[in-house]
């Protein structure tokens, strides 16, 4: 199973980004889904998890972003999105996509992707 995020950049205050989290290989089922991100100096911390992919599951966000970053998800593709407004410059950080996923091969899985940077800056 892999987790790859894309979508990071520079980004500036008020702008938008999009970031894109897909994961693959042999995945029956994805327990759940959710967007960390570590800025420099700072513990990883987390941004908006989803307990399931079902289209009414709770969506949980930190309250630093409520209102301005949404977590979607398509889920025939297992991809995640979040969608960045309003950006300020502490969401500079490295976002990482965390999956939870019982494969094919065995009890369940816990993936982390790379990350991705999101800097905001003029």
């Amino acid at each position: 199973v892999q987790v790859v995020e894309s979508g990071g950049g520079l980004g500036q205050p008020g702008g938008s980004l999009k970031l894109a989290c897909v994961a693959s290989g042999s995945i029956v089922r994805i327990k759940s889904m959710g967007w960390y991100r570590r800025a420099p100096g700072k513990p990883r911390q987390y941004v908006a998890t989803v307990s399931d992919m079902s289209e009414d599951s709770y969506i949980n966000y930190r309250d630093s972003v409520k209102g301005r970053f949404t977590l979607s998800r398509d889920v025939a593709n297992n991809t995640m999105y979040l969608q960045m407004v309003n950006l300020q410059f502490e969401d500079t950080a490295i976002y990482y996509c965390k999956v939870d996923v019982i494969p094919s091969s065995g009890p369940h899985l816990e993936v982390w992707g790379e990350g991705t940077q999101v800097t905001v800056t003029f």
